[in-house]
């Protein structure tokens, strides 16, 4: 089985992390890192459950279960801190960048991602495909995100093609939803990359 592209596309949106990039094992090591330091079990469950919500949702979602003295804030930070250590574990995930390649200078292409702006430039540099994108649109750049429309959205405005023209490739319940609530063309990739977390 083979990824590709709906015919009516003309324009492919791209999560990053779980569809792109093969990081979903090195988020869940961070957060489990971070919730050591206060004695709460962080399950995996829950990060493919939530998959494509910014990571102060994620640390919301573990103040709240935990009841630890830190901030939601602080506890997002200390998971980024641990994820900046581990960035070079990350490998693309090649049916769906063998997608990119196969498109790249034929059809505009962006990233559409629950990220933050640092962590998917580090990222985006670590992996070394800055070039084959023309818009990045992360948690940073809209006030809304997956289940939310407005990540896809921004993505289609900017490179101004109509959302019902636009093909949205995701790894999480959270942004098959939103690619939906957008009105996109949606392609669950899981099916195609044999992952189990």
């Amino acid at each position: 089985m083979i990824l590709d592209i709906d015919a009516r596309a003309k324009g492919l949106i791209f999560d990053l992390d779980g569809t792109l990039a093969d990081s979903l094992p090195v988020h869940m090591e961070c957060w489990q890192v971070v919730c050591d330091t206060f004695g709460y079990h962080f399950s995996k469950e829950v990060m493919l459950e939530m998959t494509g919500m910014p990571t102060i949702r994620f640390a919301e979602y573990v103040k709240e279960q935990s009841g630890c003295s830190y901030t939601p804030s602080e506890i997002a930070k200390m998971k980024q801190a641990e994820f900046f250590k581990r960035v070079e574990s990350i490998s693309l995930l090649d049916p769906v960048f063998n997608l990119v390649l196969k498109y790249h200078g034929k059809l505009p292409m962006s990233i559409g991602t629950g990220g933050s702006r640092k962590s998917v430039e580090l990222m985006l540099d670590w992996l070394d495909i800055w070039s084959y994108f023309d818009v990045v649109i992360t948690a940073n750049d809209v006030e809304n995100h997956k289940p939310a429309p407005d990540t896809f959205l921004e993505c289609a405005r900017k490179m101004g093609i109509e959302p019902g023209d636009c093909q949205v490739f995701e790894d999480g319940d959270m942004g098959i939803t939103a690619a939906h609530a957008a009105g996109m063309i949606v392609t669950d990739v899981r099916p195609y990359i044999n992952k189990t977390y």
